[in-house]
């Protein structure tokens, strides 16, 4: 073998060996930089929200493994920073009012609301106000679309702060061990709505009762108000979208201006339902479940509908 093939041959071999060197050097440098941001965010907690967040944080009780994080992937380190982050926007930026925190209860629940603003920054404040707002404070498990799975980082950024894919299974087991599990029966049609059909409810999907019976978890219903005008959504191409792969492709205009990337700073109000028990057959026929399904839609709908005949001001 001539000494140009020799050297090929070593370079050939000593490539993967490199690779999962660089790897595992990457993999180091990236712990790193995530533990000092950690340790950022947990400075910032003290001078954005004060200390309460730390007595809060330790309030929640979290069964962890030997890896550090629960049996979904929730780590407390990232759901602190997500938590920073959320109460930031919740307290400062978007000045939610809370109302009806009382009527949350101990042990299992399912949260059940509507789903708008393009973003889900609603479930992001919905969970900050659990965590900031409601004795004893509460970490939520948000059901998350299955796409989601599939962006780079979103996917660990979801499990490590306590948000699962939205399948029945990850529901069933959540609420088995006493989680506050937040879903949006809308889901992607909900999120997704144009200007012009804001605070306008779509189908509820049946498979969130079919749960709530079957783990015996009362249902919240819940009417966040403030997302619709946070994004003004002109138009959807759900053309675009299907070749895109997306589940939705909306048409903002204020992207086009200066600092229209950020949502405008409306102002939420969320509010808290009392609890709905319903009783029966999970695996009762459709037209039964759809009739207590409606039951949970009309409420949120006449709460949405009180809520936006009280608030004065979009903004204020």
């Amino acid at each position: 073998m001539d000494r140009p093939s020799l050297r090929a041959l070593v370079r050939a071999k000593a490539t993967p060996a490199l690779a999962a060197a660089l790897f595992r050097e990457v993999q180091a440098r990236t712990g790193k930089a995530m533990e000092r941001a950690l340790d950022a965010a947990s400075g910032w907690a003290h001078a954005a929200l004060g200390d309460d967040i730390e007595a809060r944080m330790k309030r929640v009780p979290v069964a962890l493994g030997q890896a550090g994080v629960d049996p979904f992937g929730l780590d407390p380190r990232w759901t602190k920073w997500a938590l920073t982050s959320s109460g930031f926007l919740h307290r400062h930026y978007f000045r939610t009012e809370v109302f009806g925190a009382e009527n949350i209860p101990k042990g299992r629940v399912m949260l059940v609301s509507n789903h708008s603003g393009q973003l889900p920054v609603d479930g992001a404040l919905i969970g900050a106000a659990m965590f900031m707002d409601v004795e004893p404070p509460r970490f939520i498990r948000a059901m998350v679309e299955k796409w989601t799975q599939t962006l780079p980082f979103v996917s660990l950024l979801f499990a490590r702060v306590g948000q699962v894919v939205g399948v029945p299974e990850n529901a069933r087991r959540l609420l088995e061990q006493d989680e506050a599990l937040l879903v949006f029966p809308e889901g992607v049609r909900g999120i997704s709505k144009t200007f012009d059909h804001r605070y306008q409810l779509t189908d509820f999907g049946l498979g969130f009762m079919r749960l709530a019976i079957a783990a015996r978890a009362p249902i919240i219903p819940v009417a966040c108000i403030g997302g619709e005008e946070q994004y003004i959504a002109v138009a959807n191409l759900t053309g675009v979208a299907r070749l895109l792969g997306l589940p939705s492709f909306p048409i903002m205009p204020q992207l086009l201006v200066p600092g229209g990337q950020l949502p405008l700073p409306t102002r939420y109000r969320i509010y808290f339902g009392e609890p709905l028990h319903f009783d029966g057959d999970p695996d009762d026929d459709d037209a039964v479940i759809e009739e207590k399904v409606w039951l949970v839609r009309a409420t949120i709908q006449s709460m949405i509908n009180r809520g936006l005949k009280a608030r004065p001001h979009v903004f204020w």
